[in-house]
């Protein structure tokens, strides 16, 4: 029962010859479980025929988890600013858990959502770009559902142009996120950064997906980018536990731990203001290596603030 509806959560439609197939039953037992999914109160709809299939609809209530309107409404709204890096650590599974949610609310909680989001200024913790989560959303069900997609992209040089892909992982490194997908027109994978993407538009064509190289989107993402030189490479010498660093850059820096109370972070960045935050918040001694530049803007934010408190 529950290998049916993730199938169910991850298309829009499933033929029943094929959902049947994977699930390695007949269609008579495919037809009693989709009638006992109704009974728990999934929406499930059915369609006859050769080509008939299922189908999860949004329904009028938010099964089964037994939610009221205000509680479904919290979470999703909860889900989007966590998604744009709010809770640093928790935006990729934020942002699936999030397209799970959307999937099955009925539009008048889908428009309180979207009414809620019109008029939030959204914020990103560390100063990453500004996402819409309804993009993040899309993007996901694309991901999960195995659906093709089309978008606009602008890369960081040429002219933007159409890119027709099948979506293979979101992935968020150093602030910002990633979508891993293979270019059907370039017949490749490719790596689009989601704050350059623009109109994502679920085509409805499903896919089976490729093998990445290596297995792991993430890796192969971080190999990707390690050959692209960063602006600056910062090393940082903390005099605290290493534990403590790591807890607060997350993902976005490396720490080697150098005894129980010193580390060193090191973090390949084009932006000096998110080691400059880091430096700050942390409030420990600590003694900057590299490089110059940011020795430079920590003096200059220091100075600030001291004028500030003075004042």
């Amino acid at each position: 029962m529950l290998r049916l509806l993730s199938l169910l959560q991850t298309h829009r439609y499933w033929p029943g010859s094929e959902l049947a197939d994977r699930l390695e039953v007949s269609p008579r037992t495919l037809r009693r479980d989709v009638d006992r999914l109704r009974e728990l109160g999934y929406p499930v709809d059915a369609s006859r025929g050769v080509a008939g299939g299922y189908q999860l609809q949004a329904g009028a209530a938010v099964p089964p988890l037994l939610l009221d309107d205000d509680e479904a409404v919290a979470i999703a709204v909860g889900l989007r600013t966590a998604a744009a890096g709010a809770v640093a650590g928790f935006e990729e599974t934020s942002v699936r858990a999030l397209a799970k949610v959307i999937q099955l609310l009925p539009p008048r909680l889908r428009r309180r959502i979207d009414a809620l989001r019109a008029v939030t200024a959204p914020g990103v913790f560390g100063g990453g770009p500004t996402l819409d989560a309804t993009v993040l959303t899309t993007l996901a069900m694309a991901c999960r559902g195995e659906e093709r997609l089309r978008f606009d992209y602008a890369p960081r040089e040429g002219a933007a142009s159409s890119r027709y892909v099948e979506p293979h992982h979101l992935v968020p490194i150093g602030r910002r996120w990633y979508l891993v997908a293979w270019d059907l027109d370039r017949g490749d994978w490719r790596s689009f950064r989601v704050d350059r993407l623009d109109t994502p538009a679920l085509t409805g064509a499903r896919f089976r997906p490729r093998e990445i190289p290596g297995g792991d989107p993430a890796e192969w993402l971080r190999s990707r980018m390690s050959r692209i030189p960063a602006r600056y490479d910062v090393a940082v010498l903390f005099e605290t536990p290493a534990s403590t660093v790591r807890a607060m850059i997350g993902h976005y820096g490396t720490v080697d731990e150098i005894s129980e109370v010193s580390c060193r972070m090191h973090m390949n960045t084009d932006d000096l203001g998110w080691p400059v935050m880091v430096v700050g918040v942390l409030g420990v001694p600590f003694t900057i290596e590299s490089p110059e530049e940011l020795r430079t803007q920590v003096r200059a934010t220091a100075e600030t603030l001291l004028r500030g408190s003075a004042s």
